[in-house]
């Protein structure tokens, strides 16, 4: 299997960081999975299949494969399909052959890793599909689980998104609270430009701060809780100057007429913040 990163992750670490909260390591009497360690014996092996339950897109095999190795580098593991992949339901995701023990203990963190990115990448799916014929690209946000952003970010690659803003360090967003205190929408870009940033998002609420946000150096704008109709009020203001995003109040209900309304790109916070885990099981059987 080839080698699996993401730019950011320490896989590594992830994996030892997961298996320890669950085995309790550091509290008193942690450190050790008493269940198979009283019922398993130290040689027994398993055959196991991973399978969906759900029509899914698939998302962090890899991750789990992972979680096993750790406990057993010598496992056997076939991933049997690729990430992103659509499947229906019933679809063996995984084979693994080893350490009983091992795979009883890396069980539950490799399901919960695989369950929730394949939901995320479930949704934003369902949300590319809700598009439609429209050239509308489909962005996630920064509403994510702390510590599994770089995590919950892939799931929405995976699921045909793009990724908006990593962090607060690769682009500036100028939002209502900046526009605050730097007394207007011109000024705070005014301000983020002279400062040299590179990359200026800037969120406009009306129509009328379009032109003093242009004027200044915004490089994007954020249409933000703007109905299709006034979407098209904007960006024909806009007149293709800079790519425009909409933002708000998006849901696979109104995605479709927003993204008619020719606007550049949508975010969907919920992508991240909302998704339910995907149904996918492991069964074991003894060897």
């Amino acid at each position: 299997m080839a080698a699996f990163s993401i730019p950011g992750f320490d896989l590594d670490a992830f994996v030892a960081a997961t298996l320890d909260e669950d085995l309790g390591v550091g509290l008193p009497g942690g450190g050790h999975d008493v269940t198979s360690e009283s019922v398993i014996p130290p040689d027994a092996r398993f055959s196991g299949v991973m399978d969906s339950r759900d029509a899914i897109t698939v998302a962090g095999l890899p991750i789990a494969a992972a979680f096993f190795r750790k406990l057993d580098p010598a496992m056997e593991i076939e991933l049997l399909v690729g990430e992103g992949e659509r499947i229906g339901p019933g679809t063996d995701l995984m084979r693994l052959t080893g350490n009983a023990r091992a795979m009883l203990t890396a069980e539950r963190s490799a399901l919960n890793t695989v369950q929730h990115l394949s939901g995320i990448a479930t949704l934003t799916r369902s949300y590319v599909d809700a598009i439609g014929p429209h050239p509308a690209i489909l962005l996630d946000t920064r509403k994510t689980i702390p510590g599994l952003r770089h995590l919950e970010k892939y799931a929405t690659r995976a699921g045909g998104a793009q990724n908006h803003r990593l962090g607060l360090w690769d682009a500036a967003m100028i939002k209502d609270n900046h526009v605050l205190v730097a007394g207007g929408v011109g000024e705070a870009v005014r301000r983020a430009r002279a400062a040299g940033v590179e990359r200026i998002i800037c969120e406009v609420d009306h129509v009328e701060q379009i032109e003093p946000a242009l004027a200044a150096g915004a490089d994007h704008l954020l249409l933000d809780n703007m109905a299709p109709a006034m979407l098209g009020e904007a960006l024909a203001v806009v007149a293709g100057r800079v790519p425009c995003e909409a933002s708000g109040g998006v849901n696979l209900q109104t995605i479709g007429a927003i993204a008619a309304t020719g606007v550049d790109y949508i975010s969907v916070g919920r992508l991240t913040q909302s998704a339910p885990a995907a149904d996918i099981g492991l069964d074991f059987t003894p060897l």
